[in-house]
């Protein structure tokens, strides 16, 4: 039952597409993105001070929200964003997936916030969008209550910070995220 349940609650949020429901016209989901945006920019610049002007000073930045579902051997999850072109002021709202492989049982929340240090990885990042790699963590949080173990990286002149909104999870995976420009919303 605890599987039927992860399943249908990842598919509910991957198919309804963003924050503002399935019935949102594009101009109510760019601003249930906008709000998503801010308030995962305050909550990054809460808990790690150095990152404010190092967004600012960047090129551009990235923030997503993300759910994902881990079952055993599989890890599948989806969400949207905006990546935000410091230079112009240009908006790139894009969507996200995920599949992998591994050990993990779970469900949780995420916010993604990957900070460009070049144009050309943030050129590169909207055209191409893929990203490999390995993932462990480990997660117990609802609200405020309850911890999560996050992540902050470096690759390839961009810098990338997780945290967990909320979730049960614990999983070691390999896996490939997609990330593509949302035509309905640009």
């Amino acid at each position: 039952m605890w599987i039927k349940t992860a399943l249908l609650t990842v598919l509910l949020f991957m198919l309804q597409g963003c924050a503002a429901g399935l019935n949102a016209t594009p101009a109510e989901q760019r601003t249930a993105i906008n709000e998503m945006r801010q308030q995962v920019l305050t909550e990054l610049y809460r808990e790690k001070a150095s990152a404010r002007p190092e967004v600012a000073s960047a090129p551009g930045y990235a923030v997503f929200s993300n759910a994902n579902v881990n079952l055993l051997l599989a890890s599948f999850g989806g969400g949207y964003g905006v990546v935000r072109n410091n230079r112009s002021g240009a908006d790139i709202y894009m969507r996200m997936g995920e599949v992998g492989v591994g050990l993990g049982a779970g469900v949780k929340d995420f916010r993604l916030v990957m900070v460009f240090h070049t144009e050309q990885a943030m050129n590169r990042f909207i055209e191409q969008g893929w990203a490999f790699g390995a993932q462990a963590d480990a997660a117990a949080k609802a609200g405020d209550k309850g911890a999560a173990v996050g992540a902050e990286a470096s690759v390839d002149e961009v810098t990338i910070y997780q945290f967990t909104e909320a979730g049960l999870a614990l999983q070691a995976t390999i896996k490939g995220t997609k990330f593509w420009v949302d035509r309905k919303l640009n």
